[in-house]
């Protein structure tokens, strides 16, 4: 009996477990761990802040996606890595043997502690509901009706897309309060990656959203005012696992502890480890780095199925090929969103209705 321990609740992950069930593979033993049983699809998260989506609508059920492929569920977390013996030990103390171990653990942010403030990470995905429960509770039964700043840190997609949600679930909670909003970013620009007219409608989109905008701007903890809600959306950053050599062990990370891998999703120290998504490093042969975005987690699955079924049966493995334009679908909190691809952007209520479709029929395909 092989054994095939996936460690994460990731896009891809679910695709693979999606597909065990339809034709499981004969004589192998197949374990799923994560610290969550319901992992948020990322794409419908501003959404789901906005009020716009239950939280149970953008959710994959992943010990139900388990049941269905004949996998064992572990609620958990890996806590340290034995590669050359094959062993993962778990946050429980519970070691597990593999025979393969596929890695789609995502990434982290570590927020600042700020006294005067009251600050809201926008990773780990799971950890952000009873986050954002709990200050919205707080924020309806509050008495006061001083003005209310809520900052977003960093000018990526998450921070542009997290802000305008909330700015728009608070002022519809609470429309007698007067509510300011700021995006603080180092970058010189918003939105790096994107089109110049998806800028230009991202723009637009805060001045209706009346969103202060700093440019160039590093964020420092005085800058924040006594009872600012800040949502810490920077850039991606690896778990604490990955970036400790000795919880680690051999296993070859790039500078920033993702995992580094080859053009079959393999690690490059231990051919037997594979991973994916935003907790790899693709950069092999000259290879320039991929974004931390959840596209590529979702275009790996195919090819990372393949490749774990094919190393178990000791079959050729597949390239991935990662795709270097795709589209990119934002949503403003006011029923319209932003579309761009390549040099192309456009935005407006049919941008929305677009992405609300597409998110809901990808995360229909895993419902029960």
């Amino acid at each position: 009996m092989k054994r095939l321990l996936l460690a994460g609740a990731g896009h891809a992950h679910a695709q693979v477990l999606q597909a065990w069930a339809r034709e499981p593979l004969d004589g192998v033993e197949l374990t799923v761990v994560s610290p969550q049983p319901l992992a948020p699809y990322s794409g419908m998260v501003p959404g789901w802040l906005a009020g716009l989506y239950r939280h149970e609508e953008i959710v994959v059920d992943f010990p139900a996606l388990c049941r269905a492929a004949g996998a064992r569920w572990i609620t958990g977390s890996i806590d340290r890595l034995g590669a050359q013996r094959r062993e993962a030990r778990l946050d429980s103390g519970e070691e597990l043997p593999y025979d393969l171990l596929s890695l789609n653990v995502g990434s982290t942010l570590r927020p600042p502690w700020i006294p005067q403030a009251r600050v809201l990470s926008m990773r780990p995905l799971a950890a952000l509901r009873p986050a954002w429960h709990a200050l919205l509770d707080e924020v309806r039964d509050s008495p006061s009706r001083e003005p209310l700043q809520v900052t977003a840190v960093g000018g990526g997609a998450a921070g542009f897309e997290s802000l305008l949600a909330a700015l728009a679930r608070l002022r519809r909670l609470c429309p007698d309060r007067p509510l300011h909003g700021r995006l603080v970013t180092r970058a010189p620009g918003l939105l790096p990656g994107l089109s110049s007219p998806a800028r230009r409608a991202a723009l637009r989109a805060l001045e209706r959203a009346r969103v202060r905008l700093q440019l160039g701007t590093p964020w420092n903890d005085a800058m924040a005012r006594p009872g600012e809600i800040v949502l810490w959306a920077t850039g991606a950053q690896a778990h604490d696992w990955l970036r400790d050599r000795e919880r680690r062990g051999a296993l070859g990370v790039g500078p920033e502890g993702y995992v580094r891998i080859d053009a079959q999703l393999r690690s490059l120290s231990h051919p037997q480890v594979f991973a994916v998504g935003d907790c790899a490093d693709w950069g092999h042969d000259g290879a320039g780095p991929l974004p931390k975005a959840g596209v590529y987690a979702v275009r790996m699955g195919p090819v990372l199925l393949h490749n774990l079924r094919a190393a178990l049966q000791r079959r050729p493995l597949r390239r991935y090929e990662p795709q270097r334009r795709y589209l990119v679908l934002l949503a403003t909190g006011d029923g319209r969103a932003i579309a761009s691809r390549g040099a192309l952007g456009a935005s407006g209520r049919w941008a929305w209705h677009w992405k609300d479709l597409i998110d809901r029929r990808f995360i229909a395909r895993f419902a029960g």
